[in-house]
């Protein structure tokens, strides 16, 4: 008799993938909305896969996880993870790889055509009976012909080009770790320093992981060297834009707007200065929030989980420790 596997469900996904392992013969599935540190040291204990989400997975949790060998990320982000506890105790840690690239990349048009078309200002002013006050608005600006710089060349930043350049935008792309000709192959142009490209840049839009080196990548320093017509998107990771440093660059006037989709503390504290900021467009960590996404998102986790234990997990959607 083959012995079932314990796996956790950690924040519920979507019916799809939870009627995927449940019509799994070999595990033995608990779901947990609680993600308190307390409940997860119990709950995880004899486990031996757990999927996640936005929670947080902290090494106290994961070092009483005697059994665990596998952590399926929901998304492709895993901050929320202690990697070092996980490499010490050689458990993987997957991602969800293929899922939400698309809707990342259409999530990122929408907001900076929102921003540079001023539709929020716009529609206002019509539902406000101030109609007769159109030529007094200030003006919007075109994306055609205008720079952008990819900083990061993931899957997302790959589906993202090709939308760019249907908009007839000009393509750079920042990431060390690709190489020239696979970004020039995709009609994009390849800049080696961040702090250099951004200066010529009218949308700057970022897709790279939070580690020690992108941590307040773009802080004041930075800021101030942009455009002022600049748009600024981070539907990556909340950490990478230092955000008091983000809403003073806006009350300046130093570029023309951002959106944000992640913030460093989620959710924000009440006194996060970026809510009250009417030049930033805000969404609560929503960008891959559509019912498609979701539904794949939900399957990949799964997927994952029950590959890992058939021994044929796609090397590419574990994560390097």
């Amino acid at each position: 008799m083959v012995t079932k596997k314990k796996i956790l469900i950690i924040q519920k996904v979507h019916e799809k993938g939870m009627e995927l392992i449940n019509n799994h013969n070999n595990f033995d599935v608990e779901v947990t909305d609680d993600t308190s540190v307390e409940n997860l040291k119990l709950k995880l204990k004899d486990c031996d896969g757990a999927s996640i989400r936005i929670a947080k997975l902290p090494g106290e949790v994961i070092e009483e996880a005697k059994n665990l060998k596998i952590i399926s990320r929901h998304g492709v982000g895993y901050d929320n993870i202690d990697l070092k506890t996980a490499k010490e105790k050689d458990i993987k840690i997957a991602i969800t790889a293929n899922a939400n690239a698309v809707t990342v990349a259409e999530h990122v048009m929408f907001v900076l055509l929102n921003i540079a078309k001023r539709k929020d200002l716009f529609d206002k002013t019509v539902r406000d009976g101030n109609f007769k006050d159109r030529n007094k608005l200030p003006k919007t600006i075109e994306i055609w012909k205008k720079n952008i710089l990819i900083a990061g060349f993931g899957r997302i930043g790959r589906a993202l080009i090709k939308r760019c350049i249907g908009f007839e935008m000009n393509v750079f792309v920042y990431d060390p770790f690709v190489n020239k000709d696979q970004i020039e192959l995709l009609g994009g142009h390849k800049v080696e320093s961040i702090e250099e490209a951004v200066k010529s840049m009218d949308v700057i839009t970022l897709h790279m992981p939070l580690t020690d080196k992108t941590k307040n990548l773009v802080n004041y320093n930075l800021l101030k060297t942009m455009k002022k017509n600049c748009i600024l998107i981070n539907a990556a990771r909340g950490g990478i834009i230092h955000e008091h440093d983000l809403d003073k660059a806006l009350n300046e006037n130093l570029i023309f707007g951002a959106a944000i989709d992640v913030f460093e503390k989620e959710p924000p504290d009440d006194n996060n200065p970026l809510l009250k900021n009417e030049k930033v467009f805000l969404s609560p960590h929503t960008a891959a929030f559509t019912e498609e996404c979701m539904a794949r998102m939900g399957i990949e986790t799964i997927q994952n989980i029950i590959d890992f234990f058939d021994q044929k997990l796609d090397k590419s959607k574990i994560v390097k420790l």
